[in-house]
């Protein structure tokens, strides 16, 4: 990580490092509906498959609900329901990290750069990323998510379309990440990182 004062910019990750995540929580979620396929899914981090054509944005919603019926024949529940079950993955954003990012924003450039999909953004937006009278629009300039992008970390494509798009420098810019490959892949093009695997070390560092 580069000294603070050549920081100019920062981009956080979602997943992890500012929402919460509880894999257990979400196989039950998704069990109680009768989609114990889909759970197995969950349970062992398995990215193929439906879960990415959702995260890149191949499919959408219904797609995605169809797949999840079609892969758990024992699951008859709606697309609302599903939805909510796969929903059960994030825990919510503290207050305190939302605080933080506000202030960040006094002096710096902020971001976003995410790995998710529409489910679990719109959720987000909705419950999470709210702080008094403040929404999602007020801690970010920009938001960069791989389901609109059609790309995901930990490719390079999706870091060099981020900085170009956002007009920013790599070598000035600080990414926050709890995954050591997007890290590194953002190290490959020159921007500087935090690995946060607990997502609480930069409320400590910055």
């Amino acid at each position: 990580m580069a000294k603070d004062r050549e920081i100019r910019n920062i981009v956080f990750d979602f997943g992890g490092v500012l929402v919460g995540l509880d894999k257990r929580r979400c196989i039950a979620a998704l069990d109680s509906i009768g989609a114990w396929e889909i759970s197995g899914y969950v349970d062992e981090c398995r990215q193929e498959d439906l879960f990415h054509d959702l995260e890149i944005g191949s499919i959408g919603v219904a797609e995605f609900c169809n797949e999840v019926r079609r892969k758990s024949p024992r699951c008859h529940a709606s697309d609302e329901k599903i939805a909510w079950a796969w929903g059960e993955l994030l825990t919510g954003i503290p207050q305190e990290k939302l605080l933080r990012i506000a202030e960040l924003r006094k002096d710096h450039r902020i971001f976003l750069l995410s790995n998710t999909n529409v489910i679990h953004w719109e959720l987000s937006v909705e419950k999470y990323f709210r702080c008094g009278e403040l929404g999602v629009g007020d801690f970010f300039e920009r938001i960069f998510l791989s389901y609109e992008m059609g790309m995901v970390k930990p490719g390079r494509e999706i870091f060099l379309t981020m900085l170009a798009e956002a007009g920013i420098d790599a070598g000035e810019t600080l990414f926050i990440d709890d995954s050591a490959a997007n890290c590194e892949a953002a190290e490959s093009v020159g921007i500087n990182t935090m690995h946060d695997p607990e997502g609480w070390l930069w409320m400590k560092k910055l």
